[in-house]
């Protein structure tokens, strides 16, 4: 049986302190973040395969934008401007 390693942790904030209902979830294939029950963006191990955007909610809150920019270590223009350009994809990740 082959069993896939998961591990989830909160995001942290500058300060150290664990953000509630913020995650960063580690799998074999990459890291996604979630945003309470919702998954916002998958970023893949594999440099061949590119980073997806859940199609509804990657733009959903202002909460949700702070730690999206976090996870993607981006602002939110060139989320826009990689979403634009084919190199981020949009899907249903939930």
């Amino acid at each position: 049986m082959n069993i896939n390693k998961i591990s989830v942790e909160n995001m942290v904030s500058s300060s150290g302190n664990k953000i509630a209902n913020q995650f960063v979830i580690w799998t074999d294939e990459g890291k996604y973040f979630q945003s309470y029950n919702s998954v916002i963006a998958f970023i893949p191990f594999d440099k061949d395969e590119k980073t997806i955007l859940d199609e509804y909610y990657w733009d959903y809150s202002k909460t949700t934008g702070k730690y999206r920019n976090d996870f993607l270590n981006e602002y939110k223009a060139d989320t826009e401007k990689s979403i634009k350009s084919g190199e981020y994809l949009l899907s249903n990740l939930n």
